[in-house]
C-alpha cells in the first residue's frame, strides 16, 4: 500500500465531519502536490512525498502518546479518532505547493555534478500553523482544541512568543500532544537524504 492510499485509507476511515470528502478530493486532485510534496527543503522528509509520510508518522506517533495510561488516567486526555486524525493528517497542509525543484552544483566524489535540491516558495505567507488552519475550515469545521492544536503543533521551535506556546499547551492539551507527536516523527522516524 502507498502512503498515499494509506492517508486515504485511514482518513476516510477516521475522519466523518461534514466537508471531509470534500476536503480530501482537493488533497487528492490537480491543485496539491500532498502527496509529492516533501516535508522541508534539508531536513525531515526532504525527499517526494515526505509530507505525506511524515503526516502518516505524526498520525502514529500521536495515536500512540494518546493510548498511554499515564495519559489517559492522570492527564484526562480523551480525543475521539475524528479529532486525532483530523489534527495528525492535516497539520501541515500548510505546505502544499509550497516547494519548487532547482538545481545547484555539489562537489561528488572530487567533480562538480548537478544536483536538484528543493526551495522552499510560499504564495501565500500566511504563517505555519494558522495557515493548516485557515486552509482546512473552508472545507470543514474544526473544535477550538483542535485549531488551536494545529497552530501550535510547532510548540517552543517556532517564533511565537513563549507564554503564547505555554498558555496553548495548559489550556488546550491536545496542543502538547500534537506538538508532541510532531517532534518525535520529525527526530525520529522522518529520514533526511542527501543527494550526494
Amino acid at each position: 500500500m502507498t502512503n498515499q492510499e494509506r492517508f486515504n485509507e485511514i482518513f476516510q476511515d477516521k475522519i466523518k465531519r461534514p466537508g471531509s470528502e470534500e476536503l480530501l478530493a482537493f488533497l487528492n486532485g490537480p491543485h496539491s502536490d500532498f502527496f509529492t510534496a516533501p516535508a522541508s527543503t534539508r531536513f525531515h522528509g526532504n525527499y517526494e512525498g515526505g509530507l505525506v509520510e511524515h503526516s502518516l508518522h505524526v498520525y502514529e506517533c500521536l495515536t500512540d502518546y494518546l493510548a498511554r495510561e499515564r495519559v489517559k488516567q492522570i492527564y484526562d486526555m480523551h480525543y475521539s479518532e475524528d479529532t486525532i486524525a483530523t489534527v495528525a493528517l492535516l497539520h501541515d497542509i500548510c505546505k502544499i505547493n509550497c516547494y519548487t525543484v532547482g538545481k545547484r552544483n555539489r562537489k561528488i566524489n572530487g567533480s562538480w555534478q548537478e544536483v536538484p535540491f528543493y526551495q522552499f516558495n510560499d504564495e501565500m505567507p500566511y504563517g505555519h500553523g494558522e495557515k493548516s488552519v485557515y486552509m482546512i475550515t473552508p472545507f470543514m469545521k474544526l473544535s477550538r482544541e483542535e485549531a488551536f492544536a494545529i497552530r501550535y503543533h510547532m510548540g517552543f521551535s517556532n517564533d511565537d512568543p513563549k507564554n503564547n506556546v505555554g498558555y496553548a499547551f495548559e489550556h488546550f492539551p491536545l496542543a502538547f500532544a500534537l506538538s508532541t507527536a510532531d517532534m518525535e516523527a520529525t527526530y525520529f522516524l522522518d529520514e533526511v537524504r542527501s543527494y550526494e
